[in-house]
């Protein structure tokens, strides 16, 4: 079954949060681990028991507090944008659901059931969320090949396909990321051969790529593909994974070769764009980027010696450490509390 692929490989293909089979590959912190002022998380990691829970804490770690007591997994937190409400995916009943709760996990309930919901994200009015929804494709084929985006009210229930533009609904798009504003969203699609990072208007109008890269990896000769689109705060630049995908690796080929898995890893690394595309920059190698509340982005990779990822965030004076994944535990993402809710 597909779902039970899914530590393997939906976490990484659906959403790019990084999968550890094997390719720890050792990175030295750069910068300090002391923050002058303390902002808040909702952070998906393991407990104990291997199971992926949520918990709130300050972007030092500290003051962690577990929201959710989930018997197979909650991930994939996204923080309403007034700060009051929590939605998440949790596995139940061998379907990925989407949850909503208060901010502290008070009065948690299903919001949408059945199949694969991923990688909610707010609209601006902190009443509707957008979110990819999955089919069930061949064994080992990358699912955002089969994924449409949603929207749903959380206060009357009502969803539906989010384009409504009729040229773009012939085709399967994936990983929303809603603007600031609430009148853009980016978005992955291969309509142009492989997946890319698009950004149109809210009902699919318009729609364009904007980060332009080459087609293969020149040494690989293998796509060079994009994912995990991430707005800034102020709506100016998107963030987003590139690389060659691990589905050609060999957990999924089937084929062991360890040397070309530690070539595509190689690959992976977060990028900045600005909407209009005319500007581009490598912020370095990782997965899975995310940008706080001031606008700084982050880009997180496996570490050996953590025994987990690493989480690296920029800052006016270089990088450092956001130490919010314990040693040896695995996780599945993370976001922000806005501005106005930082801890001094």
């Amino acid at each position: 079954m597909l779902l039970q692929l899914f530590p393997e490989l939906m976490i990484r293909i659906l959403v790019s949060v990084l999968s550890f089979v094997g390719l720890m590959l050792a990175n030295q912190s750069l910068g300090g681990s002391k923050f002058d002022s303390l902002r808040e998380l909702i952070v998906s990691h393991t407990d104990k028991k291997g199971i992926l829970q949520l918990f709130r804490m300050n972007e030092d770690g500290s003051d962690s507090l577990q929201l959710t007591d989930s018997r197979y997994g909650c991930r994939m937190p996204a923080v309403s944008p007034d700060g009051k409400k929590l939605v998440y995916v949790k596995e139940v009943d061998h379907s990925l659901s989407l949850w909503l709760s208060g901010i502290d996990g008070s009065n948690p309930h299903s919001l949408v059931s059945g199949g694969m919901n991923l990688l909610p994200s707010w609209l601006p009015d902190s009443k509707r969320i957008v979110w990819m929804k999955t089919q069930p494709g061949k064994k080992r084929e990358d699912p955002a090949n089969h994924s449409q985006i949603q929207i749903i009210n959380t206060e009357t229930g009502q969803s539906r396909r989010l384009f409504s533009d009729p040229e773009q609904i012939r085709f399967n798009d994936a990983m929303p990321s809603v603007s600031p504003d609430g009148k853009k969203i980016a978005f992955v699609s291969k309509r142009s051969g492989t997946f890319r990072i698009w950004v149109s208007n809210l009902d699919g109008s318009d729609a364009k790529p904007i980060s332009e890269t080459n087609d293969q990896n020149a040494n690989l000769q293998l796509p060079i593909e994009q994912k995990v689109p991430a707005w800034s705060p102020d709506g100016k630049w998107i963030a987003h994974w590139e690389g060659v995908e691990m589905i050609h690796m060999s957990p999924f080929t089937g084929v062991k070769n360890p040397q070309r898995d530690q070539q595509i890893s190689a690959t992976f690394s977060i990028w900045v764009v600005s909407i209009d595309g005319q500007e581009r920059r490598k912020v370095g190698r990782g997965d899975d980027p995310t940008w706080s509340p001031d606008g700084f982005v982050t880009r997180a990779f496996p570490d050996r010696e953590r025994g987990g990822p690493k989480i690296m965030i920029e800052t006016s004076s270089g990088e450092k450490e956001l130490p919010i994944v314990p040693r040896r535990r695995n996780w599945g993402r993370f976001c922000w509390l806005p501005k106005w809710q930082r801890v001094n």
